[in-house]
């Protein structure tokens, strides 16, 4: 998710999710034609089958290729074993370093100049070729990929222009695909899948335990919201940080109790009681996002919240907390919830 967006903006943006094919990551994980791939039996196991049997699906090539579908159902054909990988958004980057693989190009984070903190350890010495979908070309050349993964990439002529310095590019994610499949779908590209729906399970796990040891707070409504320089905008259900709740047995508030994995618009301070809960995590991702919240901190609508009296606001890390996010993220919001609500 990107700044703060007008309800046209948010519209156009619901329309092209509309338009997406339902499940469309899923076709990453059906494309196994592959020469010495041992995740084939894997893809199938993993249930994303429908579009298996396809001729683009079986298109496997000689000489370590294999063929397979991106998130947008187009046939590309890749390295059996890819070598150098850049990554182009921040999910991709969470996905690759979690299952091992240390790309050799990365973009900066979300609303950022850098790399995202969390991820700054695992990224030291790797060359940064662009901010978040907006690669510079001449840095994604000297990069001399193998397989660029492109995230959600919309834009046809930054597509055109990644797959002439290769054609192993892959769109990795629908707008509607949830963190999970869209991993999974990666894992399968880099010839990890076995690897990835090990990550995946380890993960559920981890997020139960974590839930089940919240005591007076299991089960708590948490609200989950991102402060823009316009003010407050609560997160959607199926957004990231808000599954990653729910699969921790917590809830959210009744205001927020929406599916869809985006965010409302900016809201008023007349509508600020939506993001009130019985704990409030609140993220920012720019300077005047933060200048934003410090300056309504001291305002009678925000001090009169629930969550505010009750002294349950969380300040989190908002390239982790208002991205759609990754196994390595998703360890970082256990740990923040846990930390918070487990010492109450």
């Amino acid at each position: 998710m990107s700044t703060a967006q007008s309800p046209l903006h948010l519209a156009r943006r619901r329309a092209v999710q509309a338009l997406a094919a339902t499940g469309a990551a899923a076709l990453l994980l059906t494309g196994c034609g592959s020469s010495g791939s041992s995740d084939k039996g894997s893809a199938d196991k993993a249930g994303a089958s429908s579009a298996a049997g396809s001729p683009a699906a079986d298109g496997g090539a000689a000489g370590g290729k294999r063929t397979v579908k991106d998130a947008t159902g187009k046939a590309v054909e890749i390295p059996a074993e890819p070598k150098r990988v850049v990554t182009l958004t921040q999910e991709d980057l969470d996905a690759v370093l979690a299952l091992g693989v240390k790309p050799v190009g990365i973009t900066n984070g979300q609303g950022l100049n850098e790399p995202p903190a969390y991820l700054k350890d695992k990224v030291q010495g790797i060359p940064v070729v662009g901010n978040l979908l907006q690669p510079v070309m001449d840095k994604v050349v000297a990069a001399k990929p193998d397989l660029i993964l492109a995230g959600d990439m919309q834009d046809e002529q930054v597509l055109k222009q990644l797959r002439e310095i290769t054609p192993a590019t892959l769109v990795t994610m629908a707008p509607t695909d949830d963190w999970k499949l869209s991993f999974r779908g990666i894992g399968n590209a880099v010839n990890k899948l076995d690897q990835a729906n090990k990550v995946i399970a380890d993960y559920d796990a981890k997020a139960v335990k974590a839930g089940g040891e919240l005591g007076a707070n299991k089960g708590a409504a948490v609200s989950i919201v991102r402060w823009n320089p316009t003010g407050p905008s609560w997160m959607e259900k199926k957004q990231f940080a808000s599954g990653v709740a729910l699969d921790m047995g917590l809830t959210r508030p009744k205001a927020q109790d929406k599916d869809g994995n985006a965010h409302t618009p900016a809201l008023s301070l007349e509508k600020i009681n939506e993001i009130d809960g019985d704990w409030l995590f609140l993220s920012t991702l720019t300077d005047d996002g933060k200048a934003a919240l410090k300056d309504v901190q001291s305002k009678p609508a925000y001090q009169e919240l629930g969550a505010v009296k009750n002294n349950h606001t969380v300040t989190v890390d908002g390239s982790v907390w208002s991205t759609r996010g990754g196994p390595l993220a998703a360890d970082v919001v256990i740990g923040d919830i846990g930390k918070a609500l487990a010492a109450k």
